[in-house]
C-alpha cells in the first residue's frame, strides 16, 4: 500500500500540548486544550492513563531515535510482588517529576522515583466484603490525577466501589475531600462511597447484595475541569446466567471536596432519551452497559466520552428486547451537567460481547471536502474503527445499516441490521467462510474443511446457536472473536501531529452456543441476579479441535499493525508483528512451503513518540521479548532490541531530568527502559 502525504493537522494539535505546557509553568488554567502534558526542555509528562486526555498513547518525548535505539537498556524494575500483583494492566502515569501507579488486587496506589525505581509511598484501604467479591479486583489500569491549589492530588476508584483521593506528595489521605465510611479501619476524610450515588439499597461492608447485582470499578476516573468523571464495570457478561443486575450508571464528583454532581442513567428511565429502545421493561431488572474501558476527555469543550458494554449477558438477550441503549455506545457528556451531547450504539442489541474496550481517540484531522474536523475514533473488538465528529457526533465517512443474520435460538430477536463504518476499512478478518481456511497444502486445506463441516460459519455478527441446534452444528463461528481483533490488552496509539491512528488486532474467533440458563448457572460461583434466563453461555463447549498439524485453520497474518492516515480515513500500511513462531515455521506440515510473515499471533501494545513507533512482541522462539522500532509512515523497520518480558496491556513514555524512558509492563513488574546517560550518575541534558 503506497505511503500518503501527511496534512499540517498537527500543528493545531502540537500548538494546544505547547500552549498547556506553558499555562501550566505559569500557574494559569489547570487544563487547557486537549492535554495538560508538561512539555519543557527536560520534561514531558505521561498525565493520563492513556497519556493525555485525547487518549493518544503518544508521547513528545524525543530523545530515543533510530540511531541510538539499539542502545537502550534497562534502567531499573520495579516489582509489585509485595501487592501481590500479578496481571501488569495498570498504565503508570509520570507527573510533577513522581510516577504513579496501582498494582494487585487491593488496588494498592504507590508512588515510585521515576530515575531509580523505588517506592516513595503507597496506600491501600482496608479490606471490605465488597472488595473480597470484585471479579475485576486485579484488573486496576491506573490512577486519575489532578491539582489543587498547585499541590498535586491521586484520585482511584477501587475494586470495592469507593472513590480515594491521596496527597501526591504524601500518600496521606485529602483533607476535606469526602467523608467518613462508617467501616472499620477506614480514614475519615479522603474517600467517597460510590455506592451510595447509584440508588440501590446496600451495606457499606457488604455492598450491593448479590441477588439485586454487583458493580465494581477496573479503569481510572478522568478528571476534567473541576469535575471527576467515574466509570465502572460489572461481572463479566459470559459469567452471567441470571437477568437482575444494577446499571452501570456514570457518576460525577466535585474535585475538591468529594460532593456529589450528577448521574446519568445508561439504561434511560421513563422520559428519557432511549427509555423505548428497552421492552418487555427490561429497564426495571436488567443492568451492566458498564464503562470499564478507559475514558477520554475534551476538556475545553467540557465533554467526557464513555465506551459502553453489552447488557446483561453475553450470547443471549431474549429477555431484554429491543436495541438497548446505551449499551454497546459511545457516549459524549456535557461533564458540568452530565447530559448527552450525543451518542452512538456501535451494536444494536449486543449479544456477541463486542463491548467498545478501548479509550476513545482524539484527534483534529484535515479531511478533504470538510477542512480540519475535530474528531475521534472508537476502535472496537469487530475490526472497525468508527470516527465522528467530537462536537457533534456526526459520522466523518458515513454510517450504513446493513442486513445481518438471524438467531434461531428460541425466545432471541435480534436486531434486522447493525452499523458499518463506509470508512475506514476494516483492520481485520471479519466473519469466517472456507475462503479463509489454511491452503498451503491440499492435505492441510482438506483437514480444516473437515473439521469446520461441524461449525456455522458465517459472516460479522454471526449469531450465537443453541445446544439443541436443527442442523447439528456444534457451535457458531465468531470472528472476531472476543478475545481477537481490538481489545483491552492491545490499546490503539495515534499520532496527533500527523493525524495517523495505529491499530494492533490479533485474528481469533470464538465459538459460540447457548445452553439452558439454570445449567450454566450452575457452573458460575456466586453469580448476581435471581431469575434464571431462558439460555445462557456454554463456557465448557464449542471450540473446534487443533488440525492434526497444530497449525491455525485460517490463513495468516495472525497478529498485524494497521497505520490509517485519519485525514483520508485511508490504510497508510499494515505489517504483521513480531516473528513467525517457530511451531509454525518449522512446522512438518509446511516442508518446502514459503509461508512468508505471518505475526506471532499475540496481542501487542505499542507506544508513539516524536520519532518512532515502537511495540512489544515475541522472536520466533516464543521465549526471547523484543522491542521494536518502527517508520511512523511506511511500517519500515528501524531497530529491535532483546528486553527482559514482553510488555502487556499497554506501554507509556516520558521524559524525567532530560532523559526519555519507555515504560512497559511485565506481569507484577514495570521495566524502565532508557538509554544509558539516564543511569543515576550518568549525567543530564
Amino acid at each position: 500500500m503506497k505511503n500518503r502525504s501527511l496534512s499540517g493537522t498537527g500543528s493545531i494539535a502540537q500548538n494546544l500540548v505547547r500552549l498547556s505546557a506553558i499555562a501550566a509553568i505559569a500557574g494559569l488554567l489547570p487544563q487547557l486544550g486537549l492535554s495538560q502534558n508538561l512539555v519543557t526542555d527536560d520534561t514531558v509528562e505521561w498525565y493520563t492513563q492513556s497519556g493525555d486526555y485525547a487518549g493518544t498513547r503518544f508521547s513528545h518525548a524525543d530523545e530515543i531515535n533510530a540511531d541510538n535505539f539499539d542502545e537502550l537498556e534497562v534502567a531499573w524494575e520495579w516489582d509489585g510482588s509485595s501487592f501481590g500483583g500479578y496481571s501488569g494492566r495498570a498504565t503508570p502515569t509520570y507527573v510533577d517529576g513522581k510516577l504513579f501507579t496501582v498494582s494487585g488486587p487491593r488496588r494498592n496506589v504507590v508512588a515510585i522515583d521515576p530515575k531509580t525505581g523505588e517506592t516513595l509511598w503507597s496506600y491501600r484501604l482496608p479490606n471490605t466484603a465488597r472488595w473480597e467479591y470484585s471479579m475485576r479486583a486485579s484488573y486496576g489500569k491506573g490512577i486519575a490525577y489532578s491539582r489543587i491549589d498547585g499541590r498535586g492530588v491521586v484520585y482511584i476508584s477501587t475494586p470495592g466501589f469507593f472513590l480515594v483521593a491521596l496527597d501526591a506528595e504524601t500518600g496521606a489521605p485529602l483533607e476535606r475531600f469526602g467523608g467518613q465510611i462508617p467501616v472499620e479501619g477506614f480514614p475519615e476524610t479522603g474517600v467517597v462511597d460510590m455506592l451510595a450515588d447509584l440508588g440501590h439499597p446496600y451495606d457499606p461492608y457488604e455492598g450491593i447484595p448479590l441477588e439485586v447485582g454487583y458493580i465494581t470499578a477496573s479503569s481510572p476516573p478522568i478528571v476534567v475541569n473541576d469535575t471527576i468523571v467515574v466509570g465502572n464495570s460489572a461481572e463479566q457478561g459470559y459469567l452471567q446466567a441470571r437477568v437482575e443486575n444494577v446499571p452501570g450508571d456514570i457518576l460525577a464528583y466535585d474535585r475538591v471536596t468529594g460532593d456529589f454532581k450528577w448521574k446519568f442513567n445508561v439504561i434511560p428511565r421513563p422520559g428519557e432519551y432511549g427509555h423505548e429502545s428497552w421492552e418487555n421493561d427490561a429497564w426495571q431488572y436488567t443492568g451492566d452497559v458498564s464503562s470499564w474501558a478507559p475514558l477520554s476527555a475534551d476538556p475545553e469543550n467540557n465533554i467526557v466520552y464513555v465506551p459502553t458494554n453489552p447488557p446483561t449477558i453475553d450470547y443471549y438477550g431474549g429477555f431484554r428486547p429491543g436495541d438497548g441503549l446505551f449499551g454497546t455506545s459511545l457516549i459524549a457528556l456535557d461533564t458540568e451537567t452530565g447530559e448527552r451531547r450525543w451518542h452512538f450504539q456501535t451494536v444494536h442489541h449486543d449479544v456477541w460481547n463486542y463491548d467498545n474496550p478501548a479509550v476513545p481517540i482524539q484527534l483534529d484531522i484535515n479531511v478533504p471536502g470538510q477542512g480540519v474536523v475535530p474528531s475521534v475514533h472508537q476502535v472496537t473488538k469487530q475490526g472497525f474503527v468508527y470516527s465522528f465528529n467530537r462536537m457533534t457526533g456526526e459520522p466523518i465517512w458515513g454510517m450504513e445499516e446493513r442486513p445481518v443474520p438471524q438467531s434461531n435460538v428460541p425466545g432471541e430477536k435480534l436486531s434486522p441490521t447493525q452499523p458499518f463504518p463506509v470508512k475506514p476499512a476494516p483492520f481485520e478478518m471479519q466473519g469466517l467462510s472456507e475462503e479463509d481456511l489454511i491452503d498451503y497444502t491440499p492435505e492441510l486445506r482438506r483437514q480444516a474443511l473437515e473439521v469446520m463441516a461441524n461449525y456455522d460459519l458465517g459472516p460479522l455478527f454471526n449469531p450465537p446457536i443453541h445446544d439443541t441446534d436443527p442442523d447439528g452444528k456444534i457451535a457458531a463461528a465468531m470472528c472476531p472473536g472476543d478475545g481477537g481483533g481490538a481489545n483491552i490488552n492491545n490499546p490503539p496509539v495515534a499520532d496527533p501531529t500527523t493525524g495517523f491512528l495505529y491499530v494492533t488486532s490479533r485474528k481469533a474467533c470464538s465459538w459460540q452456543r447457548v445452553i439452558p440458563g439454570e445449567e450454566a448457572d450452575a457452573a458460575i460461583p456466586n453469580p448476581t441476579g435471581a431469575t434464571f434466563a431462558l439460555y445462557a453461555n456454554d463456557r465448557a463447549g464449542g471450540r473446534p479441535p487443533r488440525l492434526r498439524s497444530g497449525l491455525p485453520y485460517f490463513k495468516p497474518p495472525y497478529s498485524t499493525i494497521t497505520a490509517y492516515d485519519m485525514n483520508t480515513g485511508d490504510i497508510a500500511f499494515q505489517i504483521p508483528t513480531g516473528e513467525t513462531p517457530d511451531r509454525i515455521r518449522n512446522n512438518p506440515a509446511l516442508e518446502g512451503v514459503n509461508i512468508g510473515d505471518t505475526g506471532t499471533g499475540n496481542a501487542i501494545t505499542m507506544v508513539a513518540t516524536q520519532n518512532l513507533l515502537v511495540y512489544s512482541d515475541m522472536d520466533h522462539d516464543g521465549e526471547t521479548a523484543l522491542l521494536y522500532a518502527i517508520d511512523k509512515q511506511s511500517g519500515e523497520e528501524l531497530g529491535r532490541i532483546e528486553v527482559p518480558a514482553q510488555s502487556r496491556y499497554g506501554m507509556s513514555s516520558w521524559m524525567h531530568d532530560g532523559h526519555q524512558y519507555i515504560i512497559l509492563q511485565t506481569g507484577a513488574k514495570l521495566t524502565a527502559i532508557a538509554l544509558p546517560a539516564a543511569q543515576p550518575g550518568g549525567g543530564s541534558h
